[in-house]
This record gives C-alpha cells, structure tokens and sequence, in this order.
C-alpha cells in the first residue's frame, strides 16, 4: 500500500488515517479492538486522536478515546506496527487547555499513560492560542521531542499565517518545526485549506493530514434526507443539507455508482487525489464502514469521476 513521507520527516503514512475521535463515544471497547485489529491487518496503520476526546460526551472529562487506543495496544501489543497521532490544546473536562509550556509538559504525559507507550509519533496543537507566544510553545513542543517523548511536531485548525509564523520561530531559534498540518477538507468544505495553506504545504514541504472527509457522514450516502438524520452526529448532518450540498452529494452518488464503489470510499478517494493531501482521516463505527475505508485507500477515480466531484464541489 503505498505511503506518503510527512513532510521532511522520516514518517511515512499510509493513504487513510483512521480517525480515533470516535472511540470511547459512539464505538465501545469491543467495536473498537475489532476495528482497530481489521486496520492493522489491512495496512491503515496510522490513528489519530486527542486528549480531548471524547470531553462534550456528558460525564466524560476527555482521554477515553487514548484509553481505548491504549488498552488495544497493551493487549495486542506490537507498538512498532502503528503510528499513533494525538493532539494537546482543546479545553479538557478539567477546564485545562491551551500550548504552554506548563500545560504541554503535563499533556503529553497524560496521553502517553493513557496510550500505553513511552512516545507518541505524531503530536499536534489541536488549535492555536493566542495566550501563549509561539516562542513558548514551540520551544517547549522541541523539549518532547529531544526527550524522545515524541517523533515529529504538527497541528491543527492553524492558518497558513499562523503555520508559516510558526515556522519562523522554529527557523529562528534552532528548534524542530511542525512536519503537518491538519485543516478541514472534503467535497462541501475546501477553502480550509485550499489557497494560501495548500501554498504554503508546498512550498515548506509541509504534509497536510485533513479531517472531515465525510463531513461528519454527510458524504457516506448514508444520509438521503432530512427524514434519514438521527444519532450523535445529528445536528451536524443537518446543517450539511444545504441546496448546494445536497447537488453535491447526488453528483457524489452518480460517481460511485459508476465506478462501483460505496460513496464514503469516493468521497475519500476524491480527498486522496487532491493537490498537497498526504492523507484525509475518516473514521468508522462498524467493520462495514471500515471496508469503505480500506477500499478509498486502494481505489483510484477515473480522470473523468474526478473531474465530475471537482466540477461539482466548486460550482454546486
């Protein structure tokens, strides 16, 4: 299965990344080793999550989604056979959040005890903060990194000035860089990351790892009309079922079942496809969702499919 290199880094990622956001919440302990067991065995070798999962689910404080991960590791073990990605930075259950040094120290050592393991791969600033001067928080992301606590450095929800302004201070002071970045990207949302953050990926060489694929299942088919929307997503998918989208997704509909595939794996295919993606995270509920992963991270559309999903999503 081919890989894609993470920015300048040595970590090579697979073509989808599983997302974790969803274990501890809508998938229980034994869904998810099942999961997790079928994505190995596949080659999808790459999770990620945060400590913030899943802190908006009532009585929850944030990590369950690491502990799950974490108690899968322990029990298969073979820590070597994935790539584990984790975020610090978003409120937590506690009320902790935020990129300074005195918050980072301690969140890293809480996921890396939730997770099982003494280093993490992949760790990201979930979101910036406009508290803390970038100076800190790079200088004291480069201290894990030094430690050996953590691989490689990238973030979330940043804008190209604040990456590139990023990149500046770790170009100024000596300091490791962030390698990713992760913004928001699917066939209804592209201006996330189209324009100035995909410049600024090619140029730095900066790997963009996107979230929202489906656009929270709006885009696996699963959601015809109004009528079809219920679950913890609810509100979501709802807010998704613009005119604009839903031409959108009927096009989505027509190209799949032309190329004889479910429409989540063509929806990720599309992402997968495009300029400066190194790889969209989807997530599953069920081993049938997760086939739909596995097949988007094989499948190539056609020059024509792709430029039917492109055509659609730029004009609606």
């Amino acid at each position: 299965m081919e890989k894609r290199r993470l920015g300048r880094s040595d970590l090579l990622v697979p073509p989808v990344v599983f997302g974790g956001n969803v274990f501890g919440w809508t998938v229980d302990r034994a869904t998810g080793f099942d999961l997790l067991d079928r994505m190995v065995e596949q080659g999808l070798t790459m999770i990620d999550t945060a400590d913030v999962y899943s802190a908006w689910v009532e009585g929850h404080k944030g990590g369950e989604s690491e502990v799950l991960i974490g108690a899968w590791l322990t029990s298969r073990g073979g820590r070597d056979r994935v790539i584990l990605a984790t975020k610090c930075g978003m409120r937590m259950g506690d009320g902790n959040r935020g990129l300074s040094a005195r918050w980072i120290e301690q969140a890293v050592e809480h996921s890396l005890r939730r997770l099982g393991t003494d280093y993490i791969d992949l760790y990201q600033a979930h979101e910036p903060d406009p508290e803390v001067p970038l100076e800190e928080t790079m200088t004291a992301l480069a201290r894990l990194v030094q430690a050996g606590k953590v691989r490689v450095l990238g973030n979330s929800n940043f804008s190209a000035a604040q990456t590139e302004a990023a990149l500046a201070v770790s170009r100024d002071l000596g300091l490791p860089r962030f390698e990713s970045t992760q913004p928001e990207f699917n066939l209804i949302a592209r201006e996330g990351f189209e324009g100035p953050l995909a410049d600024l990926c090619r140029r730095e060489e900066i790997g963009a790892i996107s979230y929202f694929a489906l656009a929270a299942g709006f885009l696996s088919g699963k959601y015809r009309s109004e009528a079809d929307v219920s679950g913890a997503r609810a509100g979501r998918v709802a807010a998704c079922m613009t005119p604009r989208n839903m031409r959108i997704l009927q096009t989505l509909l027509e190209v799949a079942e032309a190329e004889g595939v479910p429409p989540a794996a063509a929806a990720i295919a599309w992402v997968r496809a495009q300029p400066g993606i190194t790889a969209p995270i989807a997530s599953a509920t069920s081993l049938a969702q997760l086939d739909a992963l596995i097949l988007a991270a094989r499948h190539r559309l056609s020059p024509e499919s792709l430029g039917r999903l492109n055509a659609a999503s730029l004009h609606g």
